[in-house]
């Protein structure tokens, strides 16, 4: 396994409100490798959104471990734009809880062969989505 791709997705009822985080991890031939979803505390949909980011790149990591991640390819799909123009520099970070989550994540991808990040249509991000849905339903 040389290249993942997981779809993340992040929401709060209220926002902000109950929240929650979706993640699909998928191999190179896009079968579905392992699929979490929890709940997260109170906070924004920003902040649910940037948790999922990190908690995928932090569960991908365990799943493949330190030494293969290092070999991996993560392509990162989220159906959030605002948080895919702030990773990929389109948008400036103004809020200091969200620069925090994007240092994290900064220092995340270094554990790993390369992360590249891609915006999708909600749509095309069911499963993460379901995921969400279904940790804050409990």
């Amino acid at each position: 396994m040389n290249k993942i791709t997981i779809y993340t997705d992040g929401g709060s009822r209220g926002n902000p409100g109950p929240s929650a985080i979706g993640i699909v991890i998928k191999d190179a031939k896009g079968e579905t490798v392992k699929t979490y979803g929890e709940k997260i505390g109170h906070g924004t949909n920003n902040e649910a959104e940037y948790k999922a980011i990190i908690l995928a790149l932090e569960k991908a990591k365990l799943l493949l471990g330190k030494k293969k991640a290092k070999e991996v390819e993560v392509h990162m799909k989220m159906d959030s734009e605002l948080a895919f123009r702030q990773l990929t520099g389109v948008y400036k970070l103004k809020d200091e809880k969200i620069q925090k989550f994007f240092i994290e994540i900064h220092n995340l991808k270094t554990d790993f062969k390369k992360v590249t990040f891609e915006h999708v249509r909600r749509e095309y991000n069911k499963e993460a989505d379901a995921a969400l849905n279904e940790a804050l339903d409990k």
